[in-house]
């Protein structure tokens, strides 16, 4: 593993340019797509033998096309002899269906986890799971980042005032949510909502703390259409906010999210780069963060040996 090298796949290019730049290393050589018949087909341009590999690729959508291509390109570094190899996802697809929660279900992230290990992966380096219990479904070292220091220094610079609350938009993300109002000297409200069935649509029920007159910052690990954000949008406006921001880590955006953002009364919300937002997921109220030096370094600090921890200490 005497050399570093770090691959792509079509899931987040763009990304994984931004990690090479910060190491200041060339981006791997590898050819990626699909024949006519959608059979995913992947071929290595540079010889990777006994290096130190690192495959870039959030399981993003199209959701199965880029999983089984991320497979597949550990299947080919695996038989191409590489030293070790790290699946880097920054968003880790399937991640919501953690457990049984209802009669005759699979647990999807455990499967998940069990294919990227046939297929060769050595290690995970991934961002914010969506449950922290996710790392035990792996046999293999999995290294979590987070992009809680990144948030909560834009929101210090921002300089949002003494009124400022920090609100979980549900009792799951409330350590999280917790961790970033520490940061940012700023009590915890707790949103109480509940899921309806199978569908993406949730129902407010209570507000857990002292809203009324605050500025408030919203906190989630991703936001898929913007349901559950309108909602909570809503319900902290009928409860005496003054201003609204909201947070998240991984911005999914689909379906009406973007004309849900833009039509409710949120001033701004702030994600990153786990995601690729293209220009039909873009508005003015959306700003986004680069985690590309956080993972860069942390690729650093896994290729030489160095401590992951050490990061956020």
């Amino acid at each position: 593993m005497d050399e570093l090298k770090v691959f792509s796949g079509n899931a987040n290019p763009a990304l994984a340019q931004s990690i090479t730049d910060y190491l200041e290393i060339p981006l791997g050589k590898l050819e990626v797509f699909q024949f006519s018949n959608e059979n995913t087909f992947v071929r290595i341009l540079e010889n990777v033998r006994e290096r130190d590999v690192f495959v870039v690729q959030p399981i993003c959508s199209p959701v199965n096309n880029n999983l089984v291509e991320m497979l597949i390109m550990l299947d080919a570094f695996k038989r191409a002899s590489a030293g070790r190899i790290t699946a880097v996802i920054p968003y880790y697809g399937y991640g919501r269906t953690d457990k049984k929660d209802q009669p005759r279900v699979p647990i999807t992230a455990r499967l998940v986890a069990d294919l990227l290990e046939v297929a060769g992966a050595d290690r995970l380096l991934t961002v914010d799971l969506h449950a922290p219990q996710i790392q035990g479904f792996f046999n293999i070292p999995v290294d979590e980042l987070t992009a809680e220091y990144l948030l909560a220094n834009y929101f210090s610079e921002k300089k949002l005032g003494s009124d400022l609350v920090v609100v979980a938009t549900d009792i799951g993300i409330s350590k999280k949510a917790r961790d970033l109002a520490e940061k940012l000297c700023a009590p915890l409200a707790i949103m109480e909502k509940r899921r309806v069935g199978n569908a993406d649509r949730t129902e407010t029920l209570n507000v857990i703390g002292e809203v009324e007159g605050k500025v408030a910052l919203t906190v989630d690990d991703e936001i898929d259409t913007g349901g559950s954000l309108v909602n909570v949008v809503n319900t902290l406006r009928e409860r005496g906010v003054k201003d609204i921001y909201a947070c998240c880590t991984h911005a999914i955006l689909s379906g009406p999210a973007i004309q849900r953002i833009s039509s409710c009364p949120l001033k701004e919300l702030v994600v990153t780069d786990t995601i690729p937002l293209g220009p039909n997921k873009r508005s003015d109220k959306i700003k986004v963060l680069s985690l590309a030096p956080l993972l860069g370094e942390a690729i650093h600090r896994i290729h030489t040996g160095m401590s992951i921890g050490a990061m956020f200490a």
